[in-house]
């Protein structure tokens, strides 16, 4: 039997390949797909498989076709048609309805999927491919970095894994994989792979510094996002702007040159694939994408050209420190105080006048002020200058108030 495997071109997706690759050897042809280039190819394949024997079995992994190619699968499936989807982003669960749709967002309660994890499990459960301990650290790195568990967990071979895929083209790293993990016993880099990671790891760091001073903050909707122009390294410069400015929502990183953006977030309560979605894209509750459309170009690029770019906390303070009388200022130079009253509520001064709203936490007054003021962190002579600033408007006031009530004092 003759297999057509159609596949996602990132780590997860080729790595279904290489899998793939190791289970059919010559038999299979695997297609490595952007988002936008699969239907156009599954268009073509239900035409020409229309007049065949059904001796091909279709595979998709790590992606899902539109609603046009989804009733192509499905008559194609009712005519005897061998076709199997494997999935594992929430915007392709409805695919389960069918026999030949394998849809899973966990592998088991706690544990998220990748479509490399999955389709390993399922070649196994086939007969197809026989478990190997480098076969399956193979597949968790894969997994773990698929699924943003590598940061959580520390493991950096699995970030390691898919810079190599990007330092080399998709046929050079699987070629190079399907060898390795034939005759290897336990899965590992080379040295010369080593020192070309360790490289890798300075260069992507001095790309995120620079990138880190371009973003701008925006509302879509009730969302507060950070947008950002990048070509490189979304994955980890999402994650990273999204610490470093933790009262975003999530960050858009946006690419010009394929019309592409993507979408990362750090918190469990915001869903970037519902974002995503709303410009045709989908992903994980975490990490989405989607077309460039014109609404999307409209609201992340023309609605945010004239923004400044937010300023980062300053990090050296010795006395403005944050969960104390802290100061803030913006790119409008607006000053803002936060401190704590007689009541253990926080409270909000603006250029000396004191806000209506108290928050219980410095963290949700800090929250307040960086969405609605785009305030960062100033330096300590700041703090200085705004106390003193205050103080002698206090002594003014009060001179004044003699003056004009001298029966009050």
């Amino acid at each position: 039997m003759r297999y057509i495997l159609l596949t996602h071109n990132d780590l997860d997706g080729v790595s279904c390949g290489i899998l793939a690759k190791l289970a059919f050897g010559e038999f299979v042809d695997v297609h490595y797909h952007s988002v936008n280039s699969l239907d156009y190819h599954i268009e073509q394949l239900m035409k020409e498989q229309s007049d065949k024997n059904h001796s091909c079995k279709i595979y998709i992994t790590d992606l899902s076709v539109n609603k046009d190619n989804e009733r192509r699968l499905k008559k194609y499936a009712q005519r005897g048609g061998l076709v199997q989807l494997i999935d594992h982003h929430k915007t392709a669960l409805h695919f389960n309805e069918y026999e030949w749709g394998d849809v899973r967002v966990e592998e088991s309660i706690g544990k998220l999927a990748s479509a490399t994890s999955l389709f390993y499990s399922h070649l196994q459960k086939q007969n197809l491919l026989k478990e190997r301990s480098s076969l399956s650290e193979y597949v968790e790195l894969v997994r773990q970095y698929d699924t943003w568990e590598w940061e959580r967990k520390k493991n950096i071979h699995a970030k390691h894994l898919n810079d190599l895929l990007f330092l080399q083209s998709i046929e050079e790293f699987e070629q190079s994989m399907v060898e390795r993990l034939s005759i290897q016993e336990s899965f590992s880099f080379n040295e010369f792979e080593e020192k070309l990671l360790n490289i890798e790891d300075k260069k992507t760091e001095r790309y995120i510094k620079r990138k880190k001073r371009e973003l701008v903050q925006t509302f879509i909707g009730d969302k507060c996002i950070g947008v950002v122009h990048a070509e490189s390294y979304h994955s980890e410069l999402g994650n990273e702007l999204g610490k470093e400015h933790p009262h975003l929502d999530c960050i858009a990183i946006v690419n010009m040159g394929n019309k592409k953006m993507g979408f990362r977030t750090i918190h469990d309560h915001i869903d970037v694939s519902e974002i995503a979605a709303q410009y045709g894209g989908g992903g994980h509750a975490k990490a989405a994408g989607c077309s460039l459309t014109p609404e999307a170009y409209k609201e992340f690029i023309d609605k945010t050209f004239s923004l400044k770019s937010l300023r980062m906390d300053h990090s050296h303070n010795k006395m403005n420190l944050k969960q104390q009388c802290a100061h803030y200022e913006n790119s409008e130079k607006k000053h803002f105080l936060l401190y704590k009253d007689k009541e253990n509520k926080w409270k909000v001064e603006k250029d000396h006048h004191l806000l209506p709203d108290d928050f219980s936490t410095f963290e949700e007054a800090e929250r307040f002020i960086k969405r609605t003021y785009s305030a960062y962190l100033s330096k300590d002579d700041m703090l200085i200058q705004y106390l003193i600033d205050s103080n002698d408007s206090k002594q003014k006031n009060r001179q004044k108030a003699k003056r004009d009530f001298p029966l009050c004092f």
